[in-house]
C-alpha cells in the first residue's frame, strides 16, 4: 500500500511536470511564433506574380499539414430532387469515392439561361447543408443565407460534413494515425464534387466562391490556400489570434485547449500557419473576414490585430482593398449584405 506522503509527493511531482510542459509548449507555439514563421516565409512583393512564387514552397508546407487523401469518384455523380421551401432547384448530390462519397445539396437559381457562379456554402460544426437555407437554425445564425445567394443570381453548393464535436473528435483520431486530417479528407471530397460538376451547362466554374460559418470558415480558411478554382472567399466567425484561441486560456474568448473539440488540433498547424500567415496564401485573392464583437470565438481587438498583419500583404501588392474585416456588434453570425456585396463585386 502506497504510503499518504508518497502518494502526494507522486501527484505533485506529476503535476509540476505538466505545468513544465505546458509553459514550455506555450512558449513554442505562442511566444516564439512570430520568431519562427517569420524565418520560414519569404515574401517577394515586387509583383503579385512573383509573390505568388514565393510562397509556393510555404503552399506545399501547408499541403503537408493538411494532407488530403487522394480520393477519385468510382461512379458517377448522383443527383435527386429535394424540395426546399421558395427555393425552385434543388438537388442533392452525391459522388461515390470507394468507401465514403461526397455529398452536398446544391440550388440552382430560377434563371439559369446562362451558367451562373458557383459559392461553396459550408455549414458550422452543430449544422447541416440544409442549415445554410435557414433549416433547423433557431438562433438564426445563418440568416437563411443560401436563399439570399440564390435569389442573387449565384448556384449554391452546401457540402455536408461530419457534424458535432465528439464524432468528428473520433474520426480525428483515426485519421491522425494515418497521417491525415478530417479537413483534408472534407477539401479532398469538395474537390471531387467541383470535378464533377465541370459538365453542368448551368454553372460558370470559372466563378467560384466560397463562405462558410464557424467550422464552415474553419474550412474556408483552410482549404482555399489548397483550390485555387475558389476566386474569393468569406470567412464567418472563426478567424482568430490563433496561438491565444489555440493555447492560452482567457476570460475574453474561449481557448480550445479548455474543451473537448480534439478535431480542432491539427500537427504542425502552429509551427508557421497563424491565420494572417495561412490566408497569405490566398492573397491576392479577394478574402473577408467577418466577426461579431459580440462573439466570445475570439476577443476582437485580437482579430483586429491578426487582421491587420494579412491586410499587409495585400496593401504591399498595391491590392489593399482586396482584403476587409467586417467587424460588427452581433454575435457569431452570418452577415449576408456585406457579403453579397463583397462577392457582387469581386465574384
Amino acid at each position: 500500500m502506497a504510503q499518504p506522503d508518497l502518494t502526494q509527493r507522486i501527484e505533485s511531482r506529476n503535476q509540476r511536470y505538466r505545468r513544465e510542459l505546458e509553459d514550455y509548449l506555450r512558449g513554442f507555439l505562442v511566444e516564439e511564433y512570430a520568431e519562427r514563421a517569420g524565418a520560414r516565409w519569404q515574401r517577394d512583393y515586387r509583383s503579385v506574380a512573383e509573390y505568388e512564387a514565393s510562397v509556393t514552397p510555404m503552399r506545399e508546407a501547408w499541403r503537408r499539414v493538411l494532407n488530403p487523401p487522394d480520393l477519385r469518384a468510382t461512379g458517377a455523380l448522383e443527383s435527386t430532387a429535394r424540395p426546399m421551401g421558395v427555393l425552385p432547384q434543388v438537388e442533392w448530390l452525391r459522388l461515390p469515392l470507394g468507401r465514403i462519397a461526397a455529398e452536398a445539396v446544391l440550388a440552382l437559381p430560377e434563371d439559369v439561361s446562362r451558367p451562373v457562379p458557383l459559392v461553396i456554402a459550408q455549414h458550422g460544426i452543430g449544422s447541416s447543408p440544409e442549415t445554410v437555407f435557414g433549416l433547423q437554425d433557431d438562433a438564426d445564425l445563418y440568416h437563411s443565407y443560401g436563399v439570399h445567394l440564390v435569389r442573387a443570381g449565384y448556384a449554391v453548393l452546401a457540402p455536408f460534413n461530419l457534424a458535432q464535436g465528439d464524432p468528428r473528435g473520433r474520426i480525428t483520431r483515426l485519421a491522425h494515425l494515418g497521417g491525415i486530417t478530417l479537413p483534408g479528407i472534407e477539401l479532398a471530397r469538395v474537390q471531387r464534387l467541383l470535378d464533377a460538376l465541370a459538365t453542368r451547362p448551368e454553372l460558370d466554374l470559372e466563378r467560384v466562391g466560397m463562405w462558410g460559418l464557424s467550422l464552415g470558415g474553419f474550412a474556408t480558411q483552410l482549404w482555399t490556400p489548397l483550390e485555387p478554382r475558389i476566386r474569393v472567399a468569406i470567412d464567418a466567425a472563426f478567424f482568430n489570434h490563433r496561438p491565444n484561441k489555440m493555447a492560452i486560456p482567457d476570460p475574453r474568448y474561449s481557448c480550445f485547449l479548455d474543451t473537448k473539440e480534439e478535431h480542432a488540433f491539427l500537427p504542425g498547424w502552429l509551427t508557421a500557419f497563424a491565420d494572417e500567415d495561412l490566408l497569405s496564401l490566398v492573397c491576392p485573392r479577394p478574402f473577408m473576414v467577418q466577426h461579431g464583437r459580440a462573439d466570445g470565438i475570439a476577443w476582437w481587438p485580437q482579430v483586429e490585430e491578426a487582421f491587420a498583419r494579412l491586410r499587409e500583404h495585400y496593401a504591399r501588392l498595391g491590392i489593399a482593398d482586396c482584403a476587409a474585416l467586417d467587424l460588427h456588434d452581433g454575435g457569431h453570425e452570418i452577415r449576408v449584405q456585406t457579403g453579397l456585396d463583397w462577392l457582387a463585386r469581386y465574384l
